[in-house]
C-alpha cells in the first residue's frame, strides 16, 4: 500500500512566545524590565553544563529521599521488557508500543526530535490520532479511533504486527529577516503506511508530538490554580491581543474536571496522570489510573496478549517514577553578566516575548516535598493556552484547546539543548532545529512579536539570541 499524506503537522507549542508587543520602533517597555537571576530554579538550581546537565536532583532534596529518585530514574530510563519474563516487576511491555523506556523519548531528561530520514527510527515522537465528534463523557478529552485509539503504534513485540509504519517529507521555504540574513524553515509531512487493520480513513486528526524536556516539574505543579488563572484573560478584555485560557481536562484521581498543567495542549492535571498516560500509550504498560493499554475492540490479538500483571505498573513504581519527574533540577543560567545577554533579556520583555512566557513565579508551601517550597523561580511559561494561528494549527481539539491553541512551553534550560541531547527538535513536533526557527514559526497571538524579531538588527538579533541560550 502507498504511504497515506496526512499533510502538515502543524501544531506548534511556543516554544519562545513572542505574543503581543510594541514594534521595534517603540522602544520603550509598557511594563518595567524584570531582572533575572542565575539562579532559575532557586535555592535548588544545579551549576552542571554537561550532558548531565537535566539529570540531576534538587539539591534541596534530603539525603533519605535520595532513594526514592534513584528508584524512579531506574525505572524511567530501563528498558520494559516482555511478559512473562523473571523481571516480574518491569515485564508487560507492549503488544503495541512506542518505545520501551521513557528515556528513550526524553533524552537525558530532554528533548525528543524527528527521524532525520525515511530510514531512521521514530522512538522519540509519536503521532496522536482521534477522528471528529463530541466526547461522550467529561472523561474524554478527544473522540478515540474506533481502530487504532487514542495513539499509533509503529513498534510491537514479538509475533505482533505494529499499527503503523510513520515516516516524514519535509517541504522548505525562506524567510528573509530585516538585515537580510535568510533562515529556511522546514514543515513535516506526515507518511503513514502499512496499517495493520486496514486504512485510517480520511477524517482521521494526528498531530505529532515530541519528548520536552523534564527539568522543574514538580515545580510547575506547585503552582496554585489561582495563580495560574489570575494570568488568564480568555475574552482579551484588555485589549492587548492575548487572550491566554486555561484548559479543563479529567482528574481521573478524584474524577472531577481540573486545571490542566502539562502535556502541548496542557491536556493532563497531574504529573501522576501524565506518566499513567504514558506508561499506557507509549510502552503499552496498564496502572491504576490506566487500567488498559490502547488496544481497541477490532484488535483482538493484541487485547488477549499476556500482561505482566495486574496493573504491570504497581502503585509503587508509578509513584516513584512520579517522584523523579517531580525532582529533576533546573540547571543555572550562564554568562548572566554579560552585557549582550542584558541587552537581550531586555529585549525578550519589550518586543513582547514574555507577554505569554512570564518570566517570574513564586512557590508558596508544598507539604509532600518541602524542599521545593518557597521558592523564587524562572520557567517562562504562564500554563496557559493560545492561539497559534490556522498555519500553525493541527485542526485537533483536546478537551477545551481548539487545534490552534498551545500550552506556553517553559524556557528554563534552553540554551543547554544541544549539550545535552545533540540531535533534538523545537516545537510540539520538532520542526525546528534553531531558537531562531521557533520563533519565526510564531503566529496568531504571536505574530506581532515575530515581526519585531524580524525587524531587529542583527546586533539586537543576536543579543536575543544569546539571552535566550543564557536560560
Amino acid at each position: 500500500m502507498p504511504p497515506v499524506r496526512l499533510g502538515l503537522i502543524t501544531p506548534l507549542i511556543l516554544l519562545l512566545a513572542a505574543c503581543q508587543g510594541a514594534h521595534q520602533e517603540a522602544a520603550k517597555p509598557t511594563k518595567p524590565v524584570i531582572t533575572i537571576p542565575t539562579e532559575l530554579g532557586g535555592d535548588n538550581s544545579v551549576d552542571v553544563v554537561s550532558t548531565n546537565a537535566f539529570s540531576l536532583p534538587s539539591p534541596n532534596m534530603p539525603f533519605t529521599e535520595r532513594l526514592n529518585f534513584s528508584v524512579g530514574n531506574s525505572f524511567f530510563r530501563n528498558a520494559w521488557v516482555i511478559a512473562p519474563s523473571t523481571t516480574t516487576a518491569r515485564d508487560g511491555l507492549g503488544p503495541l508500543f512506542n518505545t520501551s523506556a521513557c528515556q528513550n523519548c526524553h533524552i537525558k531528561d530532554g528533548r525528543g526530535h524527528l527521524p532525520v530520514d525515511h530510514n531512521d527510527n521514530t522512538v522519540s515522537m509519536l503521532v496522536r490520532v482521534s477522528v471528529p465528534g463530541t466526547p461522550a463523557t467529561a472523561a474524554d478529552g478527544i473522540v478515540a479511533h474506533p481502530t487504532y485509539g487514542g495513539q499509533l503504534q509503529d513498534f510491537a513485540i514479538n509475533g505482533y504486527t505494529p499499527e503503523v509504519k510513520i515516516q516524514f517529507d519535509f517541504d522548505h521555504s525562506i524567510v528573509t529577516l530585516a538585515d537580510g540574513t535568510e533562515v529556511e524553515l522546514r514543515k513535516p509531512q506526515l507518511l503513514l503506511s502499512d496499517f495493520s487493520h486496514g486504512d485510517i480513513g480520511s477524517d482521521a486528526l494526528t498531530s505529532v508530538r515530541i519528548a520536552p524536556p523534564m527539568i522543574g516539574l514538580g515545580y510547575l505543579e506547585a503552582l496554585t490554580e489561582e495563580q495560574l488563572l489570575a494570568q488568564a484573560d480568555p475574552d482579551d478584555a484588555d485589549g492587548d491581543g492575548i487572550s491566554g485560557r486555561a484548559n479543563r481536562v479529567w482528574d481521573t484521581v478524584n474524577s472531577q474536571l481540573a486545571l490542566g498543567r502539562f502535556g502541548w495542549k496542557a491536556e493532563q492535571p497531574t504529573l501522576q496522570q501524565q506518566n499513567a498516560g504514558a506508561f499506557a500509550g507509549d510502552m503499552g504498560l496498564t496502572s491504576a489510573l490506566n487500567r488498559s493499554d490502547d488496544c481497541t475492540q477490532p484488535q483482538t490479538e493484541c487485547r488477549q496478549a499476556a500482561n505482566g500483571g495486574d496493573p504491570e505498573v504497581s502503585d509503587d513504581i508509578l509513584a516513584k517514577v512520579t517522584f523523579y519527574t517531580h525532582n529533576l533540577a533546573v540547571p543555572k543560567r550562564r554568562n548572566s553578566d554579560d552585557p549582550g545577554v542584558i541587552a537581550g533579556g531586555a529585549l525578550f520583555q519589550t518586543i513582547g516575548c514574555s507577554d505569554c512566557h512570564t518570566p517570574k513565579w513564586q512557590v508558596g508551601e508544598v507539604p509532600e516535598m518541602p524542599w521545593l517550597a518557597n521558592q523564587t523561580i524562572y520557567p517562562f511559561t504562564d500554563m496557559l493556552l493560545h492561539d497559534m494561528g490556522d498555519a500553525l494549527s493541527d485542526h485537533r481539539p483536546v478537551y477545551a484547546a481548539a487545534g490552534d491553541e498551545w500550552r506556553t512551553q517553559p524556557l528554563w534550560g534552553l540554551g543547554l539543548t544541544s549539550a545535552v541531547n545533540g540531535e533534538f527538535g523545537f516545537m510540539h513536533d520538532g520542526r525546528a532545529r534553531t531558537i531562531t526557527e521557533a520563533i519565526l514559526w510564531h503566529g496568531g497571538e504571536a505574530e506581532s512579536s515575530r515581526t519585531n524579531f524580524v525587524g531587529l538588527s542583527t546586533d539586537q538579533r543576536n543579543q536575543l539570541l544569546a539571552f535566550l541560550n543564557s536560560l
